[in-house]
């Protein structure tokens, strides 16, 4: 049986200001986390092989290698919810940290306790939809829920946790349009206080990856004004 260290979640804090791991480190301790934290992008990358977090708070300017970068490294063996953080507010910052696999981000200066109540809203939110079993195909798509994989063709797509609950979300009921809304309470929880946008950004990474051109969509429609659906399933 596990002790109960065994079974407290675990968080690593990213920033090269030391104060800023107490800011951040500090509620998330009070909150039951275990905390480790690193002040460079080389030693993130490592703390999340060893450390193994279910949430990593990551800045975007970092010595060594930046948090874009961490990010994208850490993505290639770890499932661990991603929040950027950022300094500047343009919206160019926001898309290339979403674009390499985080899930959320904020810009400072920030609520510690609106931080926290977003990585509660991404934990409690379900990794699969409810009576998802079977394969689905759309064309040369292929959708494993159980397994969580994805394939066109014969080719593996390497998804996020996020982008794979997206599809698995807009396949599980493909003639329903899924507004932003919709989305946002189904996967990132109904207490999601952030931007609505990132639903948008999250699905563009989606098409790039499964090769799906929103002019001309094989497998995820944009239903103008309203949402996102899937196409007519195969």
């Amino acid at each position: 049986m596990g002790t109960e260290k065994d079974q407290r979640m675990r968080a690593l804090v990213v920033d090269d200001a030391p104060e800023f791991h107490e800011l951040v480190g500090g509620p998330l301790k009070a909150d039951g986390f275990d905390v480790e934290t690193a002040e460079d992008g080389e030693r993130a990358v490592e703390l999340a092989k060893d450390f193994e977090p279910e949430v990593i708070v990551l800045d975007v300017g970092l010595p060594k290698i930046d948090g874009v970068e961490a990010c994208r490294r850490i993505r290639t063996f770890s499932d661990a919810y991603i929040v950027m953080l950022t300094v500047r507010d343009e919206e160019v910052d926001k898309l290339i940290g979403l674009s390499v696999g985080a899930d959320d981000y904020m810009t400072k200066p920030f609520s510690p306790r609106e931080l926290i109540a977003r990585i509660h809203a991404m934990l409690r939110r379900p990794q699969a939809q409810a009576g998802s079993t079977g394969a689905r195909k759309f064309g040369d798509l292929t959708i494993d829920p159980e397994a969580r994989e994805c394939f066109v063709g014969s080719n593996a797509i390497e998804l996020t946790r996020m982008e794979f609950d997206l599809l698995d979300t807009l396949s599980s009921r493909p003639k329903v349009v899924f507004s932003r809304a919709l989305l946002l309470e189904k996967i990132w929880g109904e207490n999601y206080v952030g931007d609505d946008h990132v639903v948008d950004v999250h699905i563009a990474e989606l098409r790039k990856k499964l090769g799906d051109d929103y002019k001309t969509p094989r497998f995820i429609r944009t239903v103008r004004g309203v949402g996102y659906r899937m196409a007519e399933s195969a």
